[in-house]
């Protein structure tokens, strides 16, 4: 086995207790070693992109124990790159957190950092449906803390109805899980697939509502309607780099509903007949619209740009519903292109709030020298969120547009594409000129004020402005790349269509697994048994 496959998990759970409980006095020793964490976890990341790229299946097997009994954790194309997505946003908020100094105003920033990024890296390495919901709890316990980081009312309250309905969730994931392994006595994700298919339609209610409860419970994690209003307020009241980080929690649920229901429940299941991806369209139009009116609505900055996020989940969720081949690689651009461009506009509108103390569109303060490029990064973020041209927004959305195009409701689709993204984009530029041109010197608050930076934050130096810069640098380069990007996420695509060399990996080439049938009398594993075979077959050889 090759033991890098779970290093992405290890590496943040032994850093995280470290920097909890050795350094928490010494901030510029937590910050040292939680920022080398990170950049060695975008090398590993990208080393294993590379390791999964010609298209083998590599399993690693904890414990050496054959599955579906034993503990999976399974690196394909699909998790290789959401592995390196993952840690390439890490980087850049961690780095943003640290030169704004949002890091040192509460408590163990870096450790619970650590810890999320474990959640999310285990949740898109886990080759089993039940230790999936564990890294979601891993997760979303993180989440609560940096969540309400900094404190303050309004967050605080914002994090209590983030709890509330991850709670919810995580109580229907169980729900699902207990009804799925009561049917086919397994939650390996290999096995599943195998073993739902053999169930015959008129034998697979209960197969039916373990399929909607996932669903249910994956689209609470992506903001889908009718659960979608947990996320504006959330990510607008949420310390900036951290919304910039939940970026890529949305991308989870939408993770979990591609993996699972390809693999398991894909759309040629007999016992499903299309259950979930019915479901899911109007869903996913519904959320495309809600976002949209959100934007050209939103009275603050950090609202407006997290209803452009439901927006754009709204829309991956169209591409996703339709369960083809050619709707899944528009489906995985587009979610390339909306975290970053998500993250860009967030640690950006961190700078412009704190240049003005406010981050309310309808008072806002007058221009300053940094207007001009202020400006500029807005406009350049804004145009990616709307999908207009050259950045890959515009190509994405045009790639869901043209794989929806033999869709039952493609006018549907295309009338919430394509009218969310005229009015995202008159809510952008409603914003951007109340920002940037309009000077209305109103005096701010108290109550209305950013978060005050330390004196010695300079929110407009190199180090604040790279990360967003770079944001911006990888939406150009998926623009610039955009054929040897859909090339690998065509090949992706295809593997999750055609799961056979994903289940003979896990189930069928077990290599040297430990011999479950080499046990004691009481049941438990008899290790001087297996230490006896292995000594007898090397005699043998």
């Amino acid at each position: 086995m090759n033991h890098w496959i779970i290093a992405p998990i290890i590496l943040p759970a032994m850093i995280a207790p470290i920097v909890a409980y050795v350094m928490r006095y010494d901030m510029l020793l937590s910050r040292v070693f939680s920022l080398s964490a990170t950049v060695f976890l975008t090398a590993i990341s990208f080393a294993l992109v590379l390791l999964a790229a010609d298209g083998t299946v590599h399993v690693y097997r904890l414990g050496d124990w054959p599955a579906p009994f034993g503990i999976v954790l399974v690196l394909d194309r699909l998790s290789a790159m959401m592995l390196l997505v993952t840690s390439v946003l890490a980087l850049l908020t961690q780095m943003h957190a640290i030169a704004t100094g949002w890091d040192a105003r509460g408590w163990h920033f870096h450790a619970l950092f650590q810890f999320q990024l474990m959640g999310i890296n285990g949740a898109f390495l886990t080759g089993d449906a039940f230790n999936l919901f564990v890294f979601f709890e891993v997760l979303l316990i993180a989440s609560y803390g940096m969540m309400i980081h900094s404190g303050g009312k309004k967050r605080l309250q914002a994090g209590l109805q983030y709890v509330v309905m991850n709670l919810a969730g995580s109580t229907l994931f169980l729900f699902a899980l207990g009804t799925l392994y009561a049917v086919t006595g397994t939650l390996n994700i290999a096995d599943l697939a195998v073993k739902v298919q053999e169930i015959p339609p008129e034998d697979a209610g209960l197969i039916r509502v373990a399929a909607m409860l996932l669903m249910i419970v994956f689209a609470i994690k992506a903001a889908l309607f009718p659960v979608q209003f947990w996320l504006p307020g959330t990510y607008a009241n949420a310390p900036a780099p951290v919304a910039a980080l939940f970026a890529i929690m949305t991308k989870v649920g939408a993770y979990s509903i591609i993996r699972i229901h390809t693999v398991v429940f894909g759309p040629d299941t007999p016992a499903l007949d299309g259950l979930p991806g019915d479901w899911l369209f109007p869903a996913a139009v519904i959320t495309t619209f809600i976002g949209a009116f959100g934007v050209l609505g939103a009275k603050r900055l950090m609202q407006l740009i997290s209803f452009s996020v439901l927006g754009s989940m709204g829309t991956l969720m169209l591409a996703i519903s339709a369960f083809t081949p050619e709707a899944g690689l528009a489906a995985l651009y587009y979610l390339l292109h909306s975290t970053f461009a998500a993250a860009a506009l967030f640690l950006l509108a961190d700078l412009v709030i704190t240049h003005r103390n406010s981050g309310d569109l309808l008072k806002a303060a007058p221009p300053t020298v940094q207007n001009g490029l202020f400006a500029a990064l807005f406009f350049a973020a804004a145009i990616g969120m709307a999908g207009m041209p050259p950045l890959s927004g515009f190509l994405g959305k045009l790639l869901v547009l043209d794989a929806l195009a033999t869709h039952p409701h493609m006018a549907w689709a295309w009338v919430a594409v394509l009218g969310g993204s005229l009015l995202t984009i008159v809510g952008f530029a409603r914003a951007g000129s109340l920002l940037f041109w309009k000077s209305t010197a109103a005096e701010v608050k108290p109550a209305e004020a950013h978060d005050a930076l330390p004196a010695d934050i300079t929110p407009s130096g190199p180090a604040a402005l790279f990360p967003t810069f770079a944001a911006l640098g990888l939406l150009a380069a998926l623009t610039i790349f955009a054929g040897p990007v859909s090339r690998y996420l065509e090949a992706t695509v295809d593997e999750l269509h055609d799961p056979t060399p994903y289940i003979e990996q896990v189930l069928v080439n077990q290599g040297e697994t430990k011999d479950l049938s080499d046990h004691d009398e009481d049941g438990g594993y008899d290790a001087e048994a297996d230490t006896d075979a292995d000594t007898a077959e090397g005699e043998s050889h």
